[in-house]
């Protein structure tokens, strides 16, 4: 892989895929920044909720992004969230809740918001030497990228992902909800009318359904190298 300052790499899909772990991993493996598109949605979401700010009011939601400031602190490690601060406040662990999840899906179809933070996006990845992470990284915020793929698996398999992460974090789990949220939030993301959930066509698509996360690093790095 040459001329590494200019390249941005896109790692793209529904939620509970493995795209964070996967982009971590990537991210560390090359010495690129990580860019977690999707925490700075949940930013986003866990504001408007936090000062009872209904998404619908759009004038509100308008107003609202005048006064924040979004700010992604490096995960610790390849198995860490990357970590993010509000206002200067940070808020890593709160984002991080299955309601804050689909509450940002909602606003992420806000045009305003979509706006403003892919313009934040783009403008960090100007630097290259990027991951991106999300689920229009490849069709929308960087339509350029050099090298983009897209991880998939079933619902089922998902949710029972995001399950397991939850427990080991200390949290009560009902898994028939957690999989009815998982499906709804899929349908949400992908008949959105701006930035649906899709894959670019020039992405690699890769089932994650049966594959460990180091076989998903594998593939991807072997396809870049």
């Amino acid at each position: 892989m040459s001329d590494l300052s200019t390249v941005i790499i896109t790692i793209d899909g529904p939620s509970g895929v493995g795209k964070s772990t996967i982009s971590r991993k990537v991210a560390t493996h090359y010495g690129f920044t990580y860019l977690d598109t999707g925490a700075m949605y949940r930013a986003v979401a866990w504001y408007l909720q936090t000062n009872d700010l209904a998404i619908d009011d759009i004038s509100a939601v308008e107003a609202a992004l005048k006064q924040i400031s979004i700010e992604l602190l490096p995960a610790k490690n390849e198995n860490d969230d990357v970590g993010v601060l509000l206002n200067g406040v940070n808020i890593s662990s709160l984002i991080r809740t299955p309601d804050i999840s689909m509450l940002a899906s909602a606003v992420s179809a806000i045009p305003a918001v979509r706006k403003k933070l892919t313009a934040m996006q783009q403008q960090l990845g100007k630097q290259g030497k990027v991951v991106a992470e999300g689920r229009d990284t490849g069709t929308v915020v960087f339509p350029a990228a050099r090298y983009k793929f897209y991880l998939d698996a079933s619902a089922h398999a998902r949710s029972g992902r995001r399950a397991l992460q939850l427990k080991k974090r200390g949290e009560a789990v009902d898994e028939e909800k957690l999989l009815e949220m998982t499906i709804t939030r899929d349908r949400q993301d992908s008949e959105r009318e701006i930035a649906p959930l899709k894959k670019a066509e020039n992405a690699v698509l890769i089932d994650t359904t049966q594959l460990s996360i180091d076989q998903v690093f594998e593939t991807i790095t072997e396809m870049i190298n």
